[in-house]
């Protein structure tokens, strides 16, 4: 039979040095700055990311970002995003530019979570934004299912009808941001607003 583990005299004396050091480790004055620092990291490591993906997009293979454009956006290509906006409507200057903004910033957090490459180029090149008009709710319907067909982005606004429109009416679709020439294709025949 063995004998029984020993046990080390200088184990309570160590103990009680770790236990000194968390404590003086998770003291606000040294554990903020190691929040800061970790909290910039994160920043700098993000934007590297998208700073490498801005150049290795061009020579990557075609992948599920590139179909949600309607194909591959080369560097320095033209992009812009299209807010359609129904005219059967009867809407307010003002509420058409708070419904055109829902749209916008809809898409813009849809695009966040899903297509980061997409919308940092977007953001390069000015985020082109042009207003058109369409004439119903048959027509909106026909150009998403359109664009959402060529892998073009969408996000249409469903009014909440507490001022000028009956709750539920889509007001708005946003389409884009992607290539200029793919956006002509679904909304070139739309007169400006």
């Amino acid at each position: 039979m063995a004998p029984p583990p020993r046990r080390d005299p200088n184990y309570s004396i160590r103990r009680k040095d770790e236990e000194q050091w968390v404590a003086v480790s998770l003291r606000p004055a040294n554990f903020l700055p190691g929040v800061a620092i970790g909290f910039l990291l994160g920043i700098i490591l993000d934007l590297s990311s998208s700073w490498r993906s801005r150049f290795s997009f061009a020579s990557a293979p075609a992948s599920r970002a590139n179909k949600r454009t309607g194909g591959s956006v080369a560097p320095g290509e033209e992009l812009k995003m299209v807010l359609v906006v129904r005219q059967d409507l009867k809407m307010g200057a003002g509420k058409i530019a708070s419904q055109c903004a829902h749209a916008a910033t809809g898409l813009y957090a849809d695009l966040l979570a899903s297509n980061r490459v997409l919308l940092r180029q977007w953001e390069q090149f000015g985020q082109a934004k042009i207003v058109l008009a369409c004439k119903n709710q048959q027509e909106m319907n026909r150009i998403k299912e359109t664009a959402e067909h060529r892998g073009i982005p969408t996000f249409v606004v469903a009014d909440a009808g507490r001022t000028q429109v009956l709750a539920g009416s889509k007001t708005v679709l946003a389409v884009g941001p992607g290539r200029k020439a793919d956006i002509d294709t679904v909304t070139g025949k739309l007169r400006l607003l």
